[in-house]
């Protein structure tokens, strides 16, 4: 049952998806959708929870579609190579001085006591 509720939040997140024109994957919207619902009942399934560890087991399997995508356009990589790195790299730096400023936010804000901070507990 729980692989069902996955599937039927990937399915919503792709038809929003669609109807909207959004740029963003489907199951990317799906997957918030089902955070949002997990969050607001403030509980996971036992059958969900034992689905999404299985996958998670096996989450090695789903890089052989990219790996075989990648060895399929690797002329086009080999001729693309510098933009890519920038990409990758500038990406990289982005993501940590992004995750920095926020740690440092948040200290402060913890130092200062102007709010309690939630816990990570349910």
């Amino acid at each position: 049952m729980g692989i069902t509720w996955l599937l039927l939040f990937q399915c919503a997140g792709e038809s929003v998806t669609q109807l909207f024109g959004l740029p963003i994957p489907g199951p990317v919207v799906g997957m918030l959708a089902l955070f949002v619902t997990l969050r607001s009942m403030g509980r996971v399934f036992e059958s969900l929870s034992v689905s999404a560890d299985g996958l998670a087991r096996h989450l090695s399997l789903l890089f052989v579609p990219a790996g075989v995508g990648v060895m399929l356009h690797f002329a086009r990589l080999a001729a693309e190579w510098l933009p890519i790195i920038v990409a990758l790299v500038g990406s990289t730096v982005l993501t940590i001085a992004a995750a920095a400023l926020t740690f440092s936010a948040l200290m402060k804000r913890r130092q200062h006591g102007d709010e309690e901070l939630p816990s990570a507990e349910p």
